[in-house]
């Protein structure tokens, strides 16, 4: 069976830290909480710095600056009405798993918002992948009643993985 989540490294600081587990217990918490099966999908997520963030940030943002966390979906699942949940993927019908999409997250812009928030960094980098992988599967935070229903799923899924409300 293929992993959940393959991670690409270029960055060496995301070795000592751990991402690929860090990113797949982050993942299987969010299937879980969402109630979807934790098989039939896959999802890729990028260890990055500042410098590479910034490049995919203008590239498909038009914003020229680091970010902490991007990421693109395969499908768009989002629904149109404000707060409404998200369409559900499906999964284990086909022969190879279905691909959830992409996270880029940055180490540099990770590290300085964890220090400043004096939290430890698996855990600010744990909601953040959570946070990734919940764009995945549709859910944002543009108009309010949006980001209240991804920040509720975002509190109760960190705490079942023992990480703080962020918010």
């Amino acid at each position: 069976m293929d992993p959940l989540v393959e991670c690409v490294i270029e960055d060496a600081r995301w070795e000592r830290l751990g991402l690929e587990p860090l990113s797949l217990r982050a993942a299987s918490a969010v299937l879980a909480g969402l109630e979807l099966p934790q098989t039939g999908f896959t999802l890729c997520v990028m260890g990055c710095d500042d410098a590479r963030i910034s490049v995919l940030n203008a590239e498909f943002r038009g914003k020229p600056t680091p970010t902490n966390v991007l990421s693109w979906p395969t499908e768009d699942l989002s629904e149109d009405l404000p707060g409404a949940v998200p369409a559900r993927p499906l999964a284990g019908e086909a022969a190879e798993p279905w691909s959830l999409g992409d996270i880029a997250i940055s180490y540099d812009t990770c590290a300085r918002e964890a220090e400043v928030a004096g939290k430890p960094l698996a855990d600010h980098v744990t909601h953040l992948v959570v946070h990734g992988v919940l764009h995945l599967l549709g859910y944002d935070h543009i108009h309010d009643a949006d980001a209240d229903l991804m920040e509720k799923h975002e509190v109760a899924i960190l705490a079942t993985l023992g990480v703080d409300d962020p918010y």
